[in-house]
């Protein structure tokens, strides 16, 4: 699987309230979100990002509250990846849940990196490639479970199809 798009670089420690501003939880329609994400660090993201579009960021991405809104507003800006030194560990899961791929690499060199520079990333083979620049950093690829999980849309579309595949039982509910 691979994600080929223009960044948009942010720095380390990007809270949940930087993604998604709290005044804005009262909703979980993914549409809505988008129009605020990020906007405690740029006002304009928002109305600039475009579907495909990568995030980059620092060490501690995602730090804060356990919020879903805010995996939930990035995916639904339209930003195919979040690429991140480190990320806070319940934001990953919560990402990785909803069917956001999010690229911990440890080595990433974020001196290099502009924002509207054209990246790739190779979510099999563990590479990110500064596109721009010609430069390809490595990092730990997925295992084969979190590759399904994102190839179906997230952990509820994973499940369901297992459902549907015969490969989970119905859950039984009592009558």
């Amino acid at each position: 699987m691979t994600i080929a798009g223009r960044i948009w670089v942010f720095g380390a420690n990007v809270d949940t309230d930087a993604i998604i501003p709290a005044r804005y939880l009262h909703t979980s329609d993914p549409a809505e979100l988008a129009r605020h994400c990020l906007e405690g660090l740029d006002e304009g993201f928002a109305g600039h990002v475009e579907a495909g579009d990568l995030i980059v960021g620092g060490e501690n991405f995602g730090c804060g509250s356990s919020r879903e809104h805010a995996p939930l507003a990035i995916q639904a800006s339209g930003v195919a990846c979040v690429i991140a030194v480190g990320f806070a560990r319940i934001f990953y899961r919560n990402a990785i849940n909803l069917g956001l791929p999010i690229v911990v690499c440890p080595d990433l060199p974020l001196s290099e990196a502009r924002s509207g520079q054209a990246w790739t990333v190779d979510l099999e083979r563990g590479r990110v490639r500064n596109d721009a620049l010609g430069t390809e950093t490595p990092f730990e690829p997925f295992p084969p479970f979190m590759m399904a999980l994102l190839r179906a849309g997230g952990l509820t579309a994973y499940t369901r199809g297992r459902i549907a595949a015969g490969d989970l039982p119905r859950r039984r509910t009592k009558r």
